[in-house]
């Protein structure tokens, strides 16, 4: 018993698969990996030399470009004797013997049917091919945008407006978008910019759209596509690479706070928690009557024990928190690995440098004729995304010259003259948590660094 199988797949949007992959033993596999299919037509050549006894198909359409391609070669096939089975779709010859019928048939097909519900069969089958071969055509065309660094179908973006084969700033709107990614990285509040730039612009948004819009590639002059790859560069962005590290940072950092408290305006907001209860602290504010002078404190807002533990002054931690970075970053830093970090990042930069390295021999590879234009550029394509996760893990990654930074930000003055809002930039930059450990009716405070 001969078994010949015929692999159609387009690799602009498809997976490829393995040869081996029919769950029966295959005399021959004939596979295509595009549309001019060399293998479908040496396919038919031999079997009509020396037809197989059974063919398999992952489904009928892969037999040709279009439905009247598909029924001639079935014909021709099934005239040639050859027993054909679609693995994916309820279709085998009407001569296949069902006493031979492999195991991933499925489901089988009752032959003592009539005719009339064989033709019905037929039928939807036919119109299953047809449908599907569209599919594969408008999937084909966007797989070729996609590697020609084309937008994906649909409108732009708030703040861009579509052009010839790319999106362009549309100079009308993307001040509105420049603003509401300012304030973000200002003070740090989602809610906070979306009530901004409605006050200020009119412009009324979701917070949900708020936040697409932070973490929306294409505002970082990136594209990503149904199938979540990322191709860098392909725009004018309206976020710089740095204003984006930020803003991811911010955003991680926020996640672990509550709204409120990633939004407040000072500085230790959803930063302090009592040692002794374990409990946040929450920053309450008191003005005497008859006084202008506000107080500030700190106190647990979920303390278990009995009485409560006190408040403090926020003030007091303030200062004990900005003496405590200033002594203890530099340490903190010197614990991290600087020589691993930069090998690491040595290491990947010469990853990058050699993929584009290969990008840069393509078009004399297809000068010299070794590769055709549509090969060169699915290849240019997958480099293209290779090169983009690869700066994205250099992007998640410290700075080197963390070390110079500590010492910088390790001197008080520093501190001192940044306003609250910029003083919680930073804390929320290097400190993770703030533990307040109570001695008698003093206290003290231990500083959970980011790294």
């Amino acid at each position: 018993m001969r078994i010949f199988a015929y692999l159609y797949q387009d690799l602009t949007w498809e997976i490829k698969l393995e040869p081996a992959i029919w769950g029966w033993e295959v005399e021959q596999v004939y596979q295509d990996l595009d549309w001019r299919r060399s293998q479908l037509h040496t396919l038919l050549t031999d079997c009509q030399v020396d037809p197989p006894d059974f063919l398999l198909l992952m489904r009928l359409e892969d037999l040709g470009e279009s439905l009247t391609q598909v029924t001639q070669n079935l014909t021709k096939l099934e005239t040639l004797g050859v027993c054909i089975l679609a693995i994916e779709q309820p279709y085998q010859s009407a001569n296949f013997p069902t006493w031979q019928t492999p195991e991933v048939a499925e489901p089988e097909l009752d032959h003592d049917i009539n005719v009339s519900s064989s033709s019905s069969q037929i039928l939807v089958l036919l119109d299953a091919i047809q449908a599907e071969q569209r599919s594969r055509r408008i999937r084909h065309g966007h797989a070729q945008n996609r590697i020609k660094r084309r937008p994906p179908p649909g409108k732009a973006p708030y703040g861009y407006r579509r052009g010839k084969d790319r999106y362009v700033i549309d100079r009308t709107v993307s001040p509105v978008v420049k603003d509401f990614f300012e304030h973000f990285l200002l003070y740090g509040s989602l809610r906070g910019s979306v009530r901004h730039i409605a006050r200020r612009h009119g412009k009324k948004i979701s917070v949900s759209t708020g936040r697409r819009w932070l973490t929306n590639p294409v505002y970082r002059g990136d594209l990503t596509y149904q199938n979540q790859q990322v191709l860098m560069d392909t725009h004018t962005p309206l976020l710089s690479r740095e204003e984006g590290a930020q803003v991811d940072r911010l955003l991680r950092r926020n996640s672990t706070m509550s709204p409120r408290a990633a939004s407040a305006p000072r500085s230790l907001s959803g930063l302090v928690y009592c040692a002794t209860c374990q409990s946040p602290m929450t920053i309450s504010r008191v003005m005497p009557r008859g006084k202008a002078k506000e107080y500030l404190y700190l106190r647990p807002t979920k303390c278990p024990d009995k009485p409560r533990c006190q408040a403090i002054s926020y003030d007091k931690i303030l200062g004990k928190t900005i003496q405590s970075i200033c002594e203890e970053l530099p340490q903190a830093v010197a614990g991290v690995n600087q020589p691993i970090l930069s090998q690491f990042k040595q290491g990947v930069d010469a990853e990058i440098a050699a993929k584009q390295a290969v990008l840069s021999q393509l078009p004399e590879l297809v000068a010299t004729k070794v590769l055709d234009q549509s090969t060169a550029d699915l290849r240019g394509y997958n480099l293209q995304t290779e090169i983009s996760a690869l700066k994205s893990r250099l992007a998640q990654l410290p700075p080197v010259n963390l070390k110079e930074i500590a010492q910088t930000v390790s001197i008080d003055q520093f501190w001192m003259d940044l306003s609250e809002s910029e003083r919680r930039f930073y804390f929320r930059e290097f400190i993770r948590q703030v533990d307040l450990i109570r001695e008698g009716k003093d206290c003290d405070v231990k500083l959970n660094f980011m790294f």
